[in-house]
């Protein structure tokens, strides 16, 4: 009796204890909640300009990520305290990266970064950085070269325009490199520069082209974050070079060349840094070599000639082979007669980050 009891226990615990038993499954582990990431815009999203290209970035972002990033953004906010009263906000919403692409947002994200440590941020066009703080901005100078080189071969009248919003080096160097570009391929050529005083103004950007237009100008450039300018140059059939982004839609005969940001890549790469960990503040100026400038988008009226031209020195700046500022056999002066890049020299980083002069063949000032 107790053999045969023996051999049952026996034999129920190797039934018990088979190979074949399908043990219970571990619990999944949970899934990583998503990066929440911000960006704040100066002006109200468009169909194109600065604001439309930033936009375009963070969708960019929002497809690549999928269910693992929730952004958002906020539009039209004023540089100064309204925008430190936003990017704080978003700060206690708890976003882990807020991208701030405004020269007037710089102050206010490093005020708020001083009270959210943990919290990362992206100062665009800025220049200060910190612990959570990175400054990114792009070369934008090298395309405005290259559309200088377009604007010189369209021109009739040798005058181009310029609307611009505020004098800092930024917009110097634009001007600069457009005028420089202009007059390699024309050197008769000069250019007006009416000043603003703002960022976004389209009835003031309107008014300033019809301006220049009335001066005698018939190829128009600006630094500004509406269409406006393109919009006046479609009405007087005169010539634009696009800027931030294509705006054909809003030019279709007008526009020559735009010259385009691209910086979906990047805000890409900096909230997948936040994603894994990697973060760190960095100091990034960007060109056509990185991808972060293009300039193309032609308009009917330009010859393939032209084109090819201006896609064959845009190649020249990515291979290090052309720098918008380097002088040749003969000094580069500023509109004063003052030597501004010695003959066979090039400027450095430091000296184009700080430029404070406009180049021969403006016609302005860099102020008021």
């Amino acid at each position: 009796m107790y053999k045969n009891l023996a051999a049952a226990l026996a034999a129920a615990c190797c039934f018990v204890f088979s190979p074949s038993f399908s043990q219970p499954a571990a619990p999944a582990a949970p899934a990583a909640p998503p990066v929440k990431a911000a960006f704040v815009y100066v002006a109200p999203i468009g169909d194109a300009g600065w604001v439309h290209q930033h936009e375009a970035a963070r969708q960019q972002v929002q497809r690549q990520f999928g269910n693992r990033v929730q952004t958002s953004f906020v539009e039209n906010v004023a540089e100064g305290a309204d925008a430190e009263r936003v990017i704080r906000d978003l700060a206690r919403q708890g976003n882990r990266i807020i991208f701030t692409p405004s020269f007037g947002y710089m102050e206010p994200t490093l005020r708020v970064a001083q009270d959210f440590p943990d919290v990362k941020f992206e100062s665009v066009t800025g220049y200060k950085t910190a612990a959570n703080v990175s400054a990114a901005n792009a070369r934008y100078y090298e395309g405005r070269y290259l559309a200088g080189i377009a604007a010189g071969r369209m021109t009739k009248t040798h005058v181009a325009g310029y609307v611009a919003g505020f004098p800092i080096p930024e917009v110097l160097q634009g001007i600069n490199a457009f005028t420089l570009g202009m007059r390699s391929v024309d050197p008769k050529a000069t250019v007006k520069v009416v000043w603003l005083d703002a960022w976004f103004d389209p009835p003031k950007e309107r008014d300033a082209a019809m301006a220049l237009f009335n001066q005698g100008v018939d190829v128009i450039a600006f630094h500004t974050g509406s269409t406006a300018v393109m919009a006046a140059a479609q009405e007087r059939g005169k010539f634009a070079v696009a800027y931030h982004s294509d705006m054909r839609k809003v030019a279709p005969d007008a526009q020559i060349v735009a010259v385009t940001h691209q910086w979906g890549d990047y805000y890409t790469r900096r909230v997948q840094a936040v994603a894994d960990g990697s973060w760190k503040p960095e100091r990034i100026w960007g060109g056509v070599k990185e991808g972060m400038i293009r300039v193309g988008d032609f308009g009917p009226a330009v010859p393939r000639a032209v084109q090819d031209e201006v896609l064959g020195r845009q190649r020249d700046i990515a291979a290090g082979r052309l720098h918008p500022f380097a002088a040749g056999a003969q000094p580069v002066r500023d509109n004063t007669g003052r030597t501004v890049i010695a003959a066979g020299a090039t400027l450095a980083d430091p000296q184009i980050l700080s430029m404070d002069w406009l180049a021969e063949g403006v016609i302005g000032r860099t102020g008021r």
